[in-house]
């Protein structure tokens, strides 16, 4: 039975077992890949809604100005209008499937009623961002208020609880980063087993034996 050290001291473990969990940490550390926050080179695509506009264009700013700190250029950021969140995951699926987007982030805000509208459009919105993200393989950032009332809306677009469309561009600048290592490093992989099958064929043709000589005829 393995030694359990949740919520141990660990000053007070035995240096074995403190030099074994330093190790493992360190390996675990080596063999982690996370996206990095640099925006050069990427094309990104911005989805933002004009209902609840007042809300909606400080998530937007906020996300432009995160693209251009993380070193975007202007030309490599286009931005894109829809009339309300619904409309939010067509379009962002039209940008994807054209291949020219490293990343899309999806901006909207929207505030409960007194029906359930409000319950339907954010199942529908959120179920169809997620599923454009799925099937067309680009990252998606989340960047959709739903909130109980307009005082909610207005702490989460620069007040009191920060502004998501700032997290939202880095969580894309993030993720199509590490889309980039993932698929980059995979591909070397599969070019690296293609060399090591060309290598092992010239290796049994070079190893083959010569084939005897004829013998002449008198």
């Amino acid at each position: 039975m393995g030694f359990r050290t949740e919520g141990v001291n660990r000053n007070i473990l035995p240096r074995g077992l403190k030099d074994t969990e330093k190790a493992t940490e360190e390996k675990i550390r080596r063999k982690t890949r996370a996206g990095k926050l640099n925006a050069s080179g990427l094309h990104l695509g911005i989805v933002v809604s004009r209902f609840n506009e007042f809300i909606t264009d400080r998530l937007l700013r906020s996300a432009y100005d995160a693209l251009m700190r993380s070193g975007a250029k202007e030309d490599d950021v286009e931005i894109i209008r829809v009339p309300g969140s619904f409309e939010i995951p067509s379009a962002a699926r039209t940008l994807a499937q054209t291949k020219k987007y490293h990343a899309i982030i999806c901006l909207g805000c929207l505030l409960r009623g007194d029906t359930a509208h409000y319950d339907v459009i954010v199942n529908e919105v959120t179920r169809g961002i997620g599923q454009s993200a799925q099937e067309t393989g680009v990252p998606h950032a989340f960047g959709v208020l739903t909130c109980e009332n307009l005082e909610q809306a207005i702490d989460r677009a620069g007040l009191k609880m920060g502004n998501k469309g700032f997290e939202a561009a880095l969580a894309a600048v993030e993720m199509a980063s590490l889309t980039d290592e993932v698929v980059g490093r995979s591909s070397l992989v599969v070019g690296t087993k293609a060399v090591s099958s060309q290598l092992s064929a010239t290796r049994k043709k070079k190893t083959k034996p010569p084939a005897r000589p004829k013998k002449r005829k008198r």
